[in-house]
């Protein structure tokens, strides 16, 4: 943009506008040159607003200048005036007031005058800067930022156009440099005030719309030489009342008596205002002039080895030369781009060559064939969109990287002087210009170059190209040219048609956009999708993304490729809700989606996809039918990696052992698990698509293994369940006498759900056969089975209590029906046990409490999901040090994992950068913490637990209650390190004290402060035994 205005306030200026923090403009004036623009530019900013870059209190307006040329002084003028009289009207007064000012931030854009480059102007030319959070064209400037460096600040004594040498010496600092002008201007309401009085007083009232209309004559203004100069210390009246601005044509003399009483006016009104300036250390400033050269440096980045890329999809990524930028494109086979060439806003198909120092934008595939066998160098080829008598049509242009757009000097076309394209391509300057034309206006501008109309066929690039190679057709392609209407690139200016420039912007944007999804998803990269599944919902046309997502989940021969693509489907689904329809998280068993998730349980990909869309159709009317079909496609994600943790079942093994006696228990019992780092990286889909690694130890509480469970042989062909406490009495007790008892078994929150679903996974018991339960039972073993499982936790302790006591219960029951199952067996065995159940989860809690002391688990990023184990060796003595060290404090607050487990696996699938980078994080410090525990030093140890729990709140924000943060607090001084165990959001803290046996010291602590809750603190031991197994009157087994 030419110039930013901002009233009270301190201005970004943006192509797509992205709002600052803590500046909410109470008004945001887009001045544009064109009437047509008009309501393009309005709804652009609208659109913005929409995507809440911009306030939603925000008022917009796309204000048209009065005239084509009234400066950038009467655009100003005109745009304060504007924004008065709308805020004036909104505060209730019926006449144009300035105290609506004294409240209010307003900023002003100047489109400014057209830019050779971009037929929307400067303002809206794409940059070659991407942000993950801003799908679409990226930040200009940002002046919050230059307020805070700018250091020296003073009052401004002249302002210099095109200064001579002398005037810039004088201008010079200590250290060489000038200042200069940034384009940036800050108006105090005082100010403002004083200009905005100035639209009553003839002939200024001529640069608003209000004196138009009135039927005064136009004035054309300055900001900088006018407005601003004259408050300018060293100006003096005379010089400034004669003064012409360089926005001023040489044709326009005749206006200079005009022009110094509007001068004198504003020295009137603006003299006694300071004008102040503040400089920018080290600053730069690159303004777009019309210089194509210029331009191309400002978008590309000589000296960087590989081209830029954004916003675009590029199938040949290699054939593009170091330094070279590709913005908004979509590039299919080989497309060679040569180095420092710029490709904006283009869909090509190879093979197409454009060699270096090029500018190319706004072609598609049906101007690819135009481009075959040429090699582009120094040039700028556009497409245009225009209006021609009411007409849409295509023209293009091509000039010469070197050409000059300015009117004075010798002028040149396609890099050679106008002479010497005469002799090459035969063309005559009568058929460029009038004769009557004077010499001095003959130049690019007026020169009629480019056809806009052929009388029999389409117009494309090759009715320019062919100036480049001019007699391989023998005068053909001239005589077509000469047969063309043809318009100057000034005649052109006003056919262009903007809105129809960024409706195919837009439509490129989202195709490539579709493109780019699918290569994400397919070739499994770590990309954040989210801001174009924003980016469409916003913009209306989520539709096709929606096929595209499905397409991909479809013919996904991986469960996670396909599983990823349904989570994004139901980001869709959520970003259409409109954040209404209450929370992401909720049931997902609604009769109506059976059929698509029988689909899928049954491997019927491809089916099962189809079938969601179908019942998807039906949900869409409204916000909280969105939300729940987006819980639905979660679920039916939760099916594919329940199908994908499965093949874990191949590492499950077992061998006979011998039976015991009917009525024998064997009883299973184990420590509880402490996490010290990489939690979340070992639950799945992480475990396999990124890899886990986790540290655990296994641990006693209070000097008790608190969780176990117990099996034996029973002569009736039944089922008995125990759940609850190790004493029988208080145990809950379920009887299952037939198979339809067994079939809530994958209902998590169904009573004696986890022993049910072990019967099934240890293979005693098939819900599929035709036998009976009773038959089964009789058949193989000759009777039934008790199964009596117990924790001494709290339930959601946060210490793994639900994953171990399912190990436990599946080696006790194997034992007692003659099979004994391997540790490594087991820890697999549970992870398939728990997608049966359906509650999901990962691996590190039947790793931490089934092996014995300190290790590491990890899983590669493959499937099958395979789990090993590492033991870790510390120095002698270290395990009691570390348990005198180590102490539990239950906080009183029941965890909710399933939440926060939901939570994670959405920002996961989402890719969304920060949890990507920190799932990254969470393996590498494992292997740190695993070093400081090789070395036993409880410091390093305790900086491991304190960085893990900071990363456990990145990948899981709300997991840390606020009284267990004021509990944190006041333990801080007293601990090297501290975390919630698990997931966190409650359960158990363990802490890493400083001094040995702090228990009693500790709780002293916790009484004095008040607001904890109900807490409790517990001694801790690492436990270096891990599953026991005893037959009641037998040996133990471990």
């Amino acid at each position: 943009m030419e110039t930013s205005v901002v009233v009270r306030g301190s201005p970004s200026t943006l192509a797509r506008m992205e709002q600052p923090k803590g500046v909410d403009w109470t008004v945001i004036i887009l001045t544009c040159q064109y009437k047509d623009s008009v309501h393009v530019f309005q709804r652009e900013l609208e659109v913005r607003q929409k995507w809440e870059q911009i306030p939603p209190g925000t008022l917009l307006l796309a204000v048209e200048d009065p005239e084509t040329r009234v400066g950038s002084g009467g655009a100003t003028l005109n745009a304060l005036l504007v924004a008065a009289e709308h805020l004036s009207a909104r505060a209730g007064f019926t006449v144009v007031t300035s105290d609506v000012l004294h409240s209010a931030r307003i900023l002003i854009l100047h489109m400014g005058r057209d830019f050779p480059f971009d037929d929307c102007g400067r303002a809206f030319t794409c940059l070659p800067v991407e942000k993950p959070q801003a799908p679409v064209e990226a930040v200009v400037c940002n002046l919050d930022c230059l307020l805070d460096i700018m250091s020296h600040r003073g009052f401004v004594l002249d302002i210099y156009y095109q200064g001579t040498e002398a005037e810039i010496q004088r201008c010079a600092r200590p250290d060489g440099r000038v200042p200069l002008v940034s384009g940036v201007t800050f108006f105090s309401v005082e100010t403002a005030e004083h200009l905005l009085a100035t639209h009553v007083s003839p002939p200024l009232d001529a640069c608003t719309y209000m004196g138009l209309d009135s039927g005064a004559r136009p004035v054309q203004l300055s900001l900088f030489f006018d407005i601003l100069l004259c408050m300018a210390r060293n100006v003096n009246r005379e010089n400034f009342l004669v003064g012409q601005p360089p926005e001023m044509g040489q044709g326009d003399s005749d206006v200079a008596g005009y022009l110094q009483a509007a001068r004198a006016e504003l020295w009137r009104e603006l003299r006694d205002q300071p004008l102040t300036m503040a400089y920018v250390p080290d600053g730069s400033y690159s303004y777009m002039t019309s210089s194509a050269s210029e331009f191309l440096c400002s978008l590309t980045f000589p000296g960087a080895p590989r081209a830029r890329v954004v916003h675009s999809q590029v199938e040949e990524l290699q054939l593009l030369g170091a330094g070279s930028s590709v913005v908004s494109c979509l590039l299919e086979g080989p497309v060679q781009l040569g180095a420092g060439s710029v490709l904006q806003h283009c869909h090509l198909q190879g093979p197409v060559h454009i060699g270096p120092g090029c500018l190319v934008s706004g072609l598609d595939t049906a101007q690819c064939e135009a481009l075959r066998g040429l090699e582009l160098h120094d040039l700028v080829l556009q497409g245009h969109h225009v209006q021609l008598h009411g007409a849409p049509g295509r023209v293009f242009t091509l000039v010469g990287r070197l050409d000059s757009w300015e009117r004075q000097g010798t002028g040149t076309y396609l890099n050679m002087s106008w002479s010497e394209f005469f002799q090459k391509t035969g063309v005559r300057d009568w058929d460029l210009w009038d004769p009557d034309t004077p010499p001095a206006e003959r130049c690019l501008l007026s020169a009629r170059l480019f056809p806009v109309l052929h009388p029999s066929r389409v117009l494309g690039p090759q009715d320019l190209l062919w100036m480049l190679h001019p007699q391989e057709d023998g005068g053909k392609a001239l005589r077509a040219w000469r047969a063309c209407w043809r318009l100057s690139w000034e005649q052109l200016q006003p056919c262009l048609d903007r809105a129809a420039t960024l409706a195919s912007r837009r439509d490129l944007f989202f195709r490539q956009a579709l493109r780019k999804v699918r290569h994400v998803l397919e070739a499994r990269q770590d990309l954040s999708l989210r801001p174009l599944i924003r980016a469409a919902v916003r913009e209306g046309c989520p539709g096709p993304l929606l096929a595209t997502l499905d397409h991909v989940a479809a013919g996904a021969g991986d469960p996670g490729v396909a599983a990823r693509a349904l989570a994004c489907v139901a980001d869709v689904l959520g970003c259409m809700a409109e954040g209404q329809g209450g929370l992401r998280s909720g049931p997902a068993a609604n009769p109506g989606w059976m059929r698509p998730f029988s689909y899928l349980e049954c491997g019927d990909l491809a089916g099962g996809v189809h079938a969601l869309a179908q019942e998807r159709d039906k949900w869409l009317s409204r916000p909280a039918l969105l939300v729940r079909a987006a819980r639905h496609y979660e679920g039916a994600g939760q099916i594919l990696i329940r199908q994908a943790v499965l093949s874990a079942r191949q590492f499950v093994s077992t061998e006979p052992a011998e039976q015991p006696a009917p009525g024998q228990w064997v009883v299973a019992e184990c420590p509880a698990r402490v996490d010290f780092s990489g939690g979340w990286s070992d639950t799945p889909p992480l475990a396999y698509e990124l890899g886990g690694a986790v540290l655990g130890l296994a641990v006693r509480v209070d000097g008790r293994r608190p969780i176990g469970a117990r099996a034996r042989r029973i002569p009736e062909p039944e089922l008995w369940l125990a759940v609850g406490p190790r004493q029988d009495k208080m145990a809950l007790k379920i009887v299952c006498w037939s198979l339809d008892d067994l079939q809530d078994y994958c209902q998590p929150h169904a009573p004696g759900a986890l022993l049910k679903a072990t019967f099934i996974c240890a293979g005693i018991v098939h819900v599929g056969s035709k036998l009976s339960l009773r038959e089964q039972l009789l058949h193989a073993f000759g009777g039934g089975f008790e199964l009596h499982t117990w924790s001494e936790l709290p339930h959601g302790s946060g210490l793994g209590t639900s994953s171990i006591l399912a190990g436990a219960a599946l080696a006790a029951l194997q034992r007692a029906a003659g099979r004994v199952v391997g540790t490594e067996a087991l820890i697999h065995a549970v992870l398939h046990l728990e997608q049966v159940l359906t509650t999901g989860g990962g691996w590190q809690d039947q790793v931490g409490g089934l092996m014995p002391g300190i290790k590491v688990g990890r899983s590669r990023a493959q499937l099958p999901l395979k789990v090993e184990v590492e033991e870790i060796t510390v120095p002698e003595g270290f395990v009691q040090k570390l348990s005198d060290h180590l102490l539990l404090v239950y906080t009183g607050k029941t965890r909710l994992a399933r939440n926060l487990l939901q939570d994670v696996l959405r920002s996961w699938y989402a890719r969304l950068p920060a949890v990507v980078q920190n799932a990254h994080s969470l393996v590498q410090h494992t292997e740190e913490c695993a070093k400081a525990f090789r070395q036993g030093s409880l410091p390093l140890l305790g900086q491991c637990l304190t960085s893990y729990w900071e990363q456990k709140k990145l990948m899981a924000p709300g997991c840390e209650p606020l009284a267990v943060r004021r509990m944190m607090d006041v333990l801080a001084p007293h601990v090297h390190g501290q975390s919630l165990a698990g997931a966190g959001g409650g359960g158990f803290l363990y802490l890493l004290t400083k001094e040995p046996r702090q228990k009693e010291a500790l709780e002293a602590v916790l009484a004095k402060t008040e607001g904890l809750g109900n807490y409790s603190v517990h001694l801790v031991e690492v436990d270096t035994q891990g599953l026991s197994l005893q037959l009641l009157g037998g040996e133990t087994s471990t």
